[in-house]
């Protein structure tokens, strides 16, 4: 329990047996001293004579007075200390099984009795905050999990580049010198971006998918997409699939390249993985009033419209067939909704006649969205 809340409740419980003390003393003294002069009162109303036996005892009252209130005053207040002791040990008791139910079964509602309801008010807010805070700790315990499974996800692009481009250079010895020092360029560039990967993957604590920290520079579109497609030129040579390329040139664009590279290399990827060998991959970049959209397109099995609603979420996949080819997690398309929308843009699926197609909407000047 916090230590402020914890001060709070003892305050509360101290006042309150306080201020029922000094009540009850008040009245116990209200009582004594009402009846001691209301006594004298009637007594004075008469004559008395000394032959009456209730004379002497009142002339022997009267005599001892003051040491008799003295006496009845202590012992009044004796008994009201040692019966409000024993309320404040009972007190004491009671809320000590509370905050021992607050430790073991903190789903449960504290119940007190009436006299505590302000004592029971305050622990059971406390019980709501430590479940809120236990909730929190377990969500971001979760979110830093599925961030490690998401990476270990992500890894497999650049890795899957790497091995095509040195594959094409082992099995092609004839390529020119010019060739040979562009693919081993590539492969070099698609290792350094792995090393990053795996960099932000030791990183986990501080990047969280929930709260994506966006480094917003100007990127021309159009390249950033040529220059991805081109990095997939292996992977489409082994699937006998083509690009079919119609971009808008040079749309301008305000996001964050590395993050956004990421959102269109798990879209290509996934392209590949589902397309009918020897067929077309489709990318349309268009430009309209505030904003920017891509097109990924590509023939294949189509995907029904209850998995097709739910394709997007964490660790969904499809049929086994489709598990089959890809052996992954089923995050990619998760890892790039969250990329989207964290710029300000949305993404979505539609399939339809063996068609599979994916739309990313983007700001012009995407705002941090996170």
């Amino acid at each position: 329990m916090h230590n402020d809340r914890k001060r709070l409740i003892q305050s509360q419980l101290s006042r309150k047996l306080t201020m029922r003390f000094l009540l009850w003393t008040l009245a116990y003294l209200l009582v004594l001293f009402g009846g001691y002069f209301m006594a004298a009162f009637f007594c004075s109303q008469r004559t008395w004579y000394p032959a009456e036996p209730l004379y002497i005892i009142l002339k022997c009252a009267e005599h001892f007075a003051p040491f008799l209130l003295v006496v009845l005053i202590f012992l009044g207040v004796f008994f009201i200390t040692r019966r409000f002791l024993r309320l404040a040990l009972r007190y004491l008791d009671t809320v000590t099984l509370a905050a021992e139910q607050l430790a073991t079964q903190p789903e449960a509602p504290i119940r007190l009795p009436d006299a505590l309801h302000e004592t029971q008010m305050e622990l059971n807010l406390a019980r709501e905050h430590a479940l809120n805070a236990a909730h929190q700790a377990k969500e971001a315990e979760q979110r830093k999990n599925d961030l490690v499974v998401y990476l270990a996800h992500d890894l497999k692009t650049p890795l899957t580049s790497v091995i095509g481009y040195l594959t094409l250079l082992r099995d092609e010895p004839d390529l020119s010198p010019a060739m040979r020092a562009k693919y081993t360029g590539i492969a070099l560039r698609k290792a350094e971006r792995l090393e990053g990967l795996i960099n932000e993957f030791f990183e986990i604590t501080r990047f969280n998918l929930a709260h994506l920290e966006l480094d917003l520079q100007p990127v021309n579109l159009t390249r950033l997409l040529e220059q991805s497609t081109f990095e997939f030129a292996p992977v489409l040579a082994e699937k006998q699939l083509t690009w079919r390329l119609q971009l808008t040139p040079d749309v301008p664009l305000h996001c964050d390249p590395d993050k956004l590279q990421r959102v269109f290399d798990n879209l290509f990827r996934n392209a590949v993985n589902y397309s009918y060998p020897g067929t077309e991959i489709s990318v349309c970049l268009t430009r309209y009033v505030g904003g920017v959209r891509v097109l990924v397109q590509n023939r294949g099995a189509t995907i029904p419209e209850e998995k097709l609603t739910r394709i997007f979420s964490q660790f969904f996949r499809l049929d086994t067939a489709r598990r089959s080819d890809t052996g992954g997690a089923g995050l990619g398309l998760a890892i790039a909704k969250k990329i989207v929308e964290a710029h300000g843009g949305c993404i979505t699926a539609r399939s339809a006649d063996e068609t599979v197609t994916f739309i990313v909407s983007l700001p012009e000047t995407c705002q941090k969205n996170v």
